[in-house]
């Protein structure tokens, strides 16, 4: 697959420093709600939902935050409806971008959005104005040093795998949407370390612009990350 970017990279460090200051903590309760009110509230059942749950856990989530969220999900105890929302447009340097929004709040959130996209030099479109230049697939981020790429092709031969790459000392497995959790625990059970495994938009093709928009476009991206609402950004920025 052709379409690693360097934000996707970013937003990895990032999330790092994220968790350390508890920023995560409210984006993932939304999401938790959402999948366990989609999927159901028991994590045997639902593969997301033990993803999330795991996630929690490797940013030291209290468990009592999550129980929280997924009985407010399944509607066991009241609290705020949040709906899903994915947004597409145009960045500095005719970027393409991907926002995935998770909200109580619909008007809130695009008002929000485009503030961010008309300061910072951005243009939202119609649905399936940029989408189709991308693929909605597992990913999956090991430390480099945790195993050989040929160690993680012979152990995953039988598995639905797209690509494995290795840069900036993270090795990057993507994978059929549908094998996401099966490969994750297949690595951990090899005492292989996983730092993330998430559904994501990687685009088929990266683009790459001048340093002058380069620089304009992480403003832009790193704005958009930053609003409450926002869940994830994606982009063909190679």
């Amino acid at each position: 697959m052709a379409g690693h970017s360097k934000w996707s990279q970013i937003k990895h460090k990032k999330a790092k420093e994220d968790s350390k200051r508890g920023k995560l903590f409210t984006k993932l309760i939304k999401e938790i709600t959402i999948v366990a009110r989609m999927g159901g509230g028991d994590p045997a059942g639902n593969a997301k939902l033990r993803l999330l749950l795991e996630k929690a856990k490797e940013i030291n989530m209290p468990q009592d935050n999550s129980s929280r969220a997924i009985k407010r999900g399944t509607g066991e105890i009241p609290g705020q409806s949040y709906e899903s929302y994915m947004y597409e447009g145009y960045g500095p340097g005719n970027i393409a971008v991907i926002v995935e929004v998770l909200t109580d709040n619909k008007n809130r959130a695009i008002a929000e959005m485009r503030t961010v996209f008309t300061r910072k030099g951005g243009i939202i479109a119609q649905a399936g104005a940029v989408s189709w230049m991308f693929n909605k697939v597992g990913v999956i981020r090991i430390p480099e040093k945790s195993a050989t790429e040929e160690t993680l092709l012979n152990l995953l031969i039988d598995h639905n795998i797209i690509d494995i790459r290795s840069e900036d000392n993270i090795t990057t497995i993507t994978c059929d949407m549908a094998s996401l959790d099966d490969i994750k625990q297949l690595l951990s059970e090899n005492n292989i370390k996983v730092e993330s495994a998430e559904i994501e938009w990687v685009p088929q093709n990266t683009v790459s612009i001048s340093k002058e928009n380069e620089e304009k476009a992480y403003e832009f991206l790193q704005a958009l990350e930053d609003l409450d609402d926002v869940q994830n950004v994606y982009t063909n920025l190679g």
